[in-house]
């Protein structure tokens, strides 16, 4: 259940973040993605923390990024690490680019 869940919201063209809300590296990661200008429907934030599958969801990060934490941030069907790794890819300007090549921003 839990993986098909994961895998029918991480999609070619959108950019989604499995989150906790009292998590400060989730917050670090809606920060940095907050500078950018997304197309409307291409910037999803998912909060696992009330889910009753949410142990199971964590597994399965693990399974397929290696991590099991969050936040977990998909750029299209990649993922690209934690709050701190999308942090380094904004300052080294590569964030956007990863961001326009699957069309998501406007």
């Amino acid at each position: 259940m839990a993986q098909q869940f994961v895998q029918t919201k991480i999609k070619g063209d959108k950019v989604v973040l499995f989150i906790k809300p009292t998590c400060p590296y989730c917050t670090m990661a809606k920060d940095v993605l907050s500078k950018y200008k997304f197309k409307p429907g291409h910037l999803e934030y998912i909060d696992i923390s009330g889910r009753s599958d949410m142990k199971s969801m964590q597994d399965y990060f693990l399974e397929l990024t290696g991590e099991r934490t969050v936040p977990r941030v998909f750029i299209g069907k990649e993922c690209v690490g934690g709050g701190s790794d999308v942090e380094e890819l904004h300052e080294s300007g590569k964030l956007e680019g990863m961001l326009q090549s699957v069309g998501a921003l406007q």
